[in-house]
């Protein structure tokens, strides 16, 4: 039997059984889409993560006291302004270099209140970071160097503390002290999980004399280039474990981060796509199933062929070709309806979707797959009747 002819036949024979056709696919149909919209959301997820870090500047560099691990509780800082100093030195250049003091409060304005993250930083915080003040200025070193209060605000607290008012000029207070509003920051957004817009920024020297302290919780380092930017980071460990032995020191780059995410992510969506590949399995016993009634249904149409002269290699070939039509159509249904559930999630929540060309490729390979293995068994059983008998069966 030629190809074209058994295509012929299978395609006749799928359309004469078209619901029970069609509740096969279905079973394909929700595999593919499972498959393809759920290795969309891990992978838009890990694309979102990366341009989050990647956003924060280039050839960045942090410095952390204790060990970098997601199973361990962060270190109290030992550091302090002297340090800072020796870090400075050890850089070359102190535009390279941002500090944080981080502490959550209530920040008001009139009647009106926000809390929010007030971080204590240098004047250097834009030079290291990527961050734009889109109304009024940053702070200055004069600002650092005399403790002035003075306070830049994330987007999101100057909307609920001031509304459509411009903020740059008026008072705040933070903790009962009176500052004056400098800056308003450009929406940001969440980067890392963290609300970026949620954020005031008031000299390191105000911040350690507002929260009683003279501690520094993290260094950021702005390396001239990402060739050096290990060197530098050993460098400023080593300075910094000079001055406490006692203490354990971690520099951790924009790639590690990455890696260490992507790493993350990366299990995470392929156990999804595991998941979701279990529904294309329980999809194919359906094919088998099917195809097994179908061959027991049409053994005198099969006893009939092989008595004119189709050979039990056409028979089989027959019969593995409706499966494989079956499980294809399912695999295009499901891959169109897969990238149309992935674009509507991205375009109506905050989940982020990303369709790949390879999640396609694969849940479309798998589902053809599917086919070919779990048609093998039905087909091999048509080719096998013996036409007499067959021919007999009522």
């Amino acid at each position: 039997m030629r190809l074209a002819e058994a295509w012929r036949v299978a395609s006749a024979a799928l359309r004469a059984n078209r619901l029970r056709s069609g509740l096969t696919m279905l079973g394909m149909i929700i595999g593919v889409a499972a498959v393809v919209v759920l290795v969309a959301l891990g992978t838009g997820t890990k694309n979102e993560v990366e341009s989050q870090v990647e956003g924060l500047g280039a050839n960045l560099m942090f410095v952390v006291p204790g060990k970098v691990d997601f199973n361990s509780a962060p270190t109290a800082s030992p550091l302090d302004n002297t340090d800072l100093n020796d870090v400075v030195r050890v850089v070359g250049d102190r535009d390279r270099v941002a500090v944080t003091l981080t502490s959550g409060e209530t920040v008001r304005a009139g009647r009106n209140s926000a809390f929010t993250t007030v971080l204590g930083v240098m004047e250097t915080t834009p030079k290291v970071f990527v961050r734009t003040v889109a109304a009024g200025s940053y702070l200055t070193r004069a600002d650092v160097d005399t403790g002035r209060r003075v306070a830049v605000l994330g987007d999101g607290v100057a909307r609920k503390l001031f509304g459509e008012r411009s903020a740059v000029g008026q008072q705040i207070s933070i903790a009962g002290v009176r500052f004056r509003v400098v800056g308003v920051f450009a929406p940001l957004g969440q980067s890392l999980g963290v609300d970026r817009d949620s954020e005031v920024h008031i000299p390191i020297s105000t911040a350690q004399r507002l929260f009683a302290t003279n501690r520094i919780d993290a260094f950021a380092i702005k390396a001239p280039d990402n060739d050096t930017i290990g060197t530098l980071g050993d460098r400023v460990v080593a300075e910094l474990h000079k001055r406490h032995p006692d203490t354990e020191f971690s520099a951790v780059t924009q790639d590690q981060i990455l890696g260490v995410l992507g790493d993350i992510l990366g299990v995470l969506t392929t156990v999804l796509a595991a998941i979701a590949g279990i529904s294309l399995l329980v999809g194919g016993v359906g094919v088998s199933n099917i195809m097994l009634v179908s061959v027991r249904e049409r053994t005198k149409e099969i006893g009939l062929r092989k008595a004119v002269g189709a050979k039990p290699r056409d028979i089989g070939i027959q019969f593995l070709l409706e499966a494989v039509l079956l499980t294809t159509i399912g695999g295009i249904l499901g891959a169109v309806l897969g990238v149309t559930a992935s674009l509507v999630t991205a375009a109506l929540s905050p989940v982020p979707a990303t369709v790949t060309w390879w999640s396609l490729a694969l849940a479309f390979g798998v589902s053809a797959g599917v086919g070919i293995i779990f048609g093998v068994v039905p087909a091999q059983r048509a080719g096998k009747l013996d036409p007499v008998v067959a021919l007999r069966t009522e």
